[in-house]
């Protein structure tokens, strides 16, 4: 007989308990930024000591963790708030929208008049799904390497598993082809300023350099990624029911069942009104933003890009108006997306933007289908209800890392990891790299913060063993980005998983084979960058 398995809170409650333990039995410490000179020039490094060791100035106030296991759960929703909130206003908002039908129309539309190129011999040879999902895949793939998307996966699950379940598939495939295709790319990454930008600020090398081995190495890396996520969705089509969340995206198909033929195409009055009004509103913009300057890495871009998208949405608009509300709504769906990038990109927008964002286009959408501001109102609660145990996890998931810093053990961690780089040949040394990087990026999984801590210490390292320091940066770029698709530490991987429905135990099952497919593939991608003479490095 098979034990049940325990509950997600349970598990993520279990690991907040052995971080608990960690703290009684390795010391605490803390790294220090030192000015010492070399070569002479004065330069800054980190500099590990023990909590006895510590300069006065640097006291460090750790202390083991008890009961501050359960205080741990209040901090880790203080730390992980902005997600939290982000989580609960992408929900309501789209909860708006959903309830208008626009998502149904769409997805019966797009996948209308994608079924027509099954007509051509060459899309039937590929197979029509398999167009769709490589296509879907590369972009959002595209979108975390060249700005790091990672956060901003969690609105567009909701979009892409109604797709998904749609075309006869599971949550899985859903979630692959917005969470797995994004993170693809931020390991992969060419232009992230958010972990390559940094690493190699920190590892004095110039910005976004050997950027033609990225991308060569982003290429395979999807390659190998979709070719997987393919194979695993062949299986679901020749037999639905032999996927692991069969029973549980009962929830999904019974969402997605409404049909074509049930839905009321029609225009009323007051959408026109608020058409009019969110025209001004990019007008106004448009005055005072005439050009935009969006940054891809180390190049920019100054575009009229608010004045030409105005006058496009103002043609557009007529047009879907004229057609049917839902229409509209798409319509004000792209144009968040858009401006989302755009935001990103060019205006250094985070999660409270795009948030703000993403309920401006609730607000629209309810009033574009004649609601009532009770209607609106009580749309976004019931969002906010259907998901809230997604932002419950996010805070758990928070606790982890809580207990670990109040312990004062993450630094001695880190050192002591550091630390087991010995005297190895070149493809050894850059391989136990990019090892520490990846048990690291379980305990820590921002790549920000990561990067702050481990490459200031990497990089004179691997001076010292002949190792370029390009090397050193992909061994965090891979270390840093495939185990975020398994680690429970990422908020946004919990959060992912609470949105799809999905129990973090069956991800596991599931994603574990890519990881070890993906962790080896980063090691092979390693060796050129020590053993031939590339660009950059």
């Amino acid at each position: 007989m098979l034990k049940k398995v325990p509950h997600t809170y349970v598990i993520v409650f279990s690991i907040i308990v052995i971080a608990a333990v960690f703290t009684w039995v390795i010391p605490p410490g803390k790294y220090v930024e030192e000015a010492r000179v070399k070569d002479g020039e004065v330069k800054t490094e980190m500099v590990f000591y023990l909590e006895e060791d510590l300069p006065d100035e640097y006291k460090l106030d750790s202390q083991v963790q008890t009961w501050q296991i359960l205080s741990a759960l209040f901090k880790g929703f203080v730390k992980q708030s902005n997600i939290i909130i982000f989580i609960l206003m992408i929900g309501g908002a789209f909860w708006i929208m959903n309830q208008s039908k626009a998502i149904d129309v769409g997805i019966f539309a797009f996948l209308k008049h994608t079924r027509k190129l099954g007509n051509n011999r060459f899309m039937r040879f590929l197979g029509i799904d398999n167009v769709i999902i490589v296509l879907v895949m590369l972009l959002f793939s595209l979108f975390g390497a060249i700005f790091g998307m990672s956060e901003e996966t969690i609105a567009f699950v909701i979009i892409l598993i109604p797709l998904a379940i749609s075309m006869g598939y599971d949550s899985i495939t859903g979630v692959c082809m917005v969470y797995i295709a994004a993170h693809l790319g931020f390991a992969g990454a060419m232009l992230n300023p958010f972990t390559i930008g940094i690493a190699q600020g920190l590892a004095d090398i110039p910005l976004f350099s050997g950027i033609e081995y990225r991308f060569f190495a982003w290429i395979i890396i999807n390659i190998v990624g979709i070719a997987f996520v393919l194979n695993y969705v062949n299986k679901i089509r020749k037999n639905p029911k032999s996927s692991i969340m069969y029973q549980e995206d009962e929830y999904w198909r019974n969402r997605e069942a409404s049909d074509a033929n049930n839905i009321t195409y029609y225009t009323p009055r007051i959408a026109w009104f608020v058409f009019a009004f969110v025209s001004i509103v990019l007008a106004v913009f448009s005055i005072f933003h005439p050009v935009s300057t969006l940054t891809i890495g180390a190049t920019s871009f100054t575009l009229t890009i608010l004045p030409v998208a105005t006058v496009i949405f103002i043609i557009a608009g007529i047009l879907t108006l004229k057609k049917s509300v839902h229409f509209f709504i798409l319509l004000l769906l792209c144009y968040t997306i858009l401006f989302l990038i755009v935001g990103v990109m060019g205006y250094g927008w985070y999660v409270m933007e795009i948030a703000t964002l993403f309920l401006g286009m609730g607000i629209a959408s309810g009033l574009a289908v004649n609601k009532s501001a009770n209607d609106i109102a009580n749309s976004f609660l019931d969002g906010v209800k259907d998901i809230m145990s997604a932002a419950i996890i996010v805070g758990l998931a928070g606790g982890i890392i809580v207990v670990l810093e109040d312990g004062g053990v993450i630094d001695t961690i880190l050192y002591g990891l550091s630390q087991s780089l010995g005297q190895f040949g070149n493809v050894a040394s850059v391989g136990t790299m990019y090892v520490i990087q990846t048990i690291v990026n379980i305990v820590i999984p921002s790549g920000s913060a990561k990067a702050a801590i481990t490459m200031p210490i990497m990089a004179p390292f691997s001076d010292l063993i002949g190792i370029s320091r390009q090397a050193t940066v992909m061994a965090f770029q891979f270390g840093d980005g495939f185990t975020n698709m398994i680690t429970p530490t990422s908020g946004v991987l919990i959060a992912v998983l609470g949105v799809a429905r999905i129990p973090y135990h069956k991800w596991v099952k599931w994603v574990w084979p890519l990881i070890l497919i993906m962790i080896l593939l980063g090691f092979l991608l390693l060796i050129p960058t020590v053993t031939m003479n590339l660009s950059g490095f």
